[in-house]
C-alpha cells in the first residue's frame, strides 16, 4: 500500500511540474517584446556638439532634404522652418550635392523675413556628411558688403570733391594768364585762387582725420580729457574767422568735468561744431558753448543764430558730404565732412551727437559723452555754472 501511494505521488508531482513548465512556455511566447530596439541617430557621433558652437549658420539635411539638425541662428535668419528650408537656391544646393557628393559654394540674398523687403547677403557652402547627410553653412556677410560699399562710395565722393577745386583752380589759372595785362583782374582771380586752395587744404585735411579715425580707436588707450581744455582749444580754432565776421564767441556752464577718451579727437569734434556755427551765422550775431553735466553725461551744446535747418534735412546731416546748401557751402569752403567727423568721434568714444533746429530760429549742436568717474582732489563736476565771454 504504502509503495502504490509513493507511485501515485510521484506521478501527480510529475504531471504537476510539466503542466507548470508549458504554462510558462506558452505564457512567454504570447507576451509582447516591450523591450524597444536600440535606436541609431542619423548624425554622425559628435557631430550635435559641432553644429551647437558654430558660429555660421548650420543645417543636416538628410536623404530627403528635411531638417535633421539646424542651429539656433538657422531658425533666427528664417533659413529654416518646421523642420524644413525655405530658401529655395539652398535647398536646390543641397540636392546637388545629394546626388553627387560634391562640396558647392554660392552667395544668396535672403530675405530677413517672410514680408520684408530687406536681404541679408549670405554666403553658403554646403558639403557631405558620413552617406546619408549632407551639412549646409551659412554665414551673414551682409556688414562686410556693406562696409566695402561705403568705402567704394567714400572713394568716389572724394574722387568728385576733389575736381571740384582742382578744376576751379586750373580755370582761374588760366583767366590770370589771359588777364596778365589787367591788374585788377589778376587780384580778383588771384583771391578766388586763395579761396579754393584753402578750401582744398581743409578737404584734404578733413578726409586725413576721417582715415585717422578708422584706425585710431580712443578706447584702445583712454585719457582723461578735461572738457574746459577741450572747449577753449575749439573756441581758438574759430576765433580769426568769428572776428572777420564780427560775430561774439561765448561759453559757461558747469567747470571741471572729464570723460575718458582722445583729447585730440573731442578737440576736432567739438572744434567743427563751432566753426559750422561761425560758418553758416550772419554777421553780429553770437555762437555760444554750453558745458552741463546730466546724470552720468557731460552735454556740451553749440548754438547759433543762423537761419537754422529744415527739418527734412535734419536726418541727413550727419552724412559724409551732405550739405543742405550746395550753393552757401561753395561760398562758404563746406565740405560735408565736418558733422560726420563729430559723429564718428561721439561714437567711438560711446557718446551720440544730436541737433535741434527750427528754420528761422537757429541751430543747436549737442554731443554727449560718458562723465569719468570722480577723482580725489579734483572738482566733482557739480561746481558753479559759469558763463563768460570768450577771451
Amino acid at each position: 500500500m504504502d509503495a502504490i501511494t509513493a507511485g501515485v505521488l510521484a506521478v501527480v508531482v510529475g504531471l504537476g511540474v510539466g503542466l507548470a513548465v508549458g504554462w510558462t512556455l506558452r505564457s512567454r511566447r504570447r507576451a509582447p517584446d516591450v523591450t524597444p530596439p536600440p535606436r541609431t541617430s542619423p548624425m554622425p557621433e559628435g557631430a550635435d556638439e559641432v553644429v551647437a558652437v558654430l558660429r555660421s549658420s548650420a543645417i543636416v539635411l538628410d536623404e530627403n532634404t528635411n531638417v535633421v539638425k539646424a542651429s539656433p541662428s538657422a531658425y533666427a535668419f528664417g533659413l529654416v522652418r518646421q523642420d524644413k528650408i525655405t530658401v529655395p537656391e539652398l535647398l536646390e544646393l543641397a540636392e546637388k550635392v545629394h546626388r553627387d557628393g560634391q562640396i558647392r559654394e554660392v552667395q544668396l540674398q535672403v530675405p530677413r523675413s517672410r514680408d520684408s523687403t530687406q536681404f541679408l547677403h549670405v554666403l553658403a557652402r554646403v558639403a557631405p556628411l558620413g552617406d546619408r547627410l549632407v551639412l549646409a553653412l551659412v554665414e551673414d556677410r551682409t556688414h562686410e558688403i556693406r562696409v566695402d560699399e561705403v568705402r567704394r562710395d567714400f572713394v568716389a565722393n572724394v574722387s568728385h570733391e576733389l575736381k571740384t577745386p582742382v578744376g576751379a583752380m586750373l580755370l582761374l589759372a588760366e583767366a590770370v594768364q589771359d588777364a596778365s595785362d589787367d591788374p585788377e583782374a589778376v587780384r580778383r582771380f588771384a583771391e578766388r585762387m586763395q579761396q579754393e586752395g584753402d578750401r582744398l587744404t581743409r578737404l584734404v585735411q578733413e578726409i586725413i582725420d576721417l582715415s585717422r579715425l578708422q584706425y585710431d580707436d580712443p578706447v584702445d588707450s583712454p585719457d582723461p580729457v578735461e572738457i574746459d581744455e577741450v572747449v577753449g582749444a575749439a573756441l581758438d580754432r574759430s576765433r580769426v574767422d568769428a572776428e572777420n565776421r564780427k560775430i561774439r564767441l561765448t561759453s559757461g556752464g558747469a567747470e571741471g568735468l572729464q570723460v575718458l577718451g582722445n583729447e585730440k579727437q573731442l578737440i576736432i569734434a567739438v572744434g567743427n561744431l563751432v566753426e559750422n556755427a561761425v560758418r553758416y551765422s550772419p554777421e553780429g550775431t553770437r555762437v555760444a558753448v554750453g558745458v552741463r553735466q546730466r546724470d552720468d553725461l557731460v552735454e556740451i551744446s553749440v548754438t547759433d543764430q543762423g537761419q537754422g535747418i529744415a527739418e527734412p534735412e535734419l536726418e541727413r546731416i550727419f552724412e559724409r558730404f551732405y550739405r543742405v546748401d550746395p550753393a552757401r557751402s561753395r561760398e562758404t569752403g563746406g565740405t560735408g565732412l565736418g558733422l560726420s567727423i563729430v559723429k564718428h568721434i561721439a561714437a567711438s568714444h560711446g557718446g551720440e551727437v544730436s541737433v535741434w533746429s527750427v528754420r528761422g530760429a537757429g541751430s543747436t549742436f549737442t554731443l554727449r559723452l560718458p562723465l569719468h568717474p570722480y577723482r580725489p582732489g579734483r572738482p566733482s563736476g557739480n561746481g558753479s555754472q559759469v558763463a563768460k565771454e570768450a577771451p
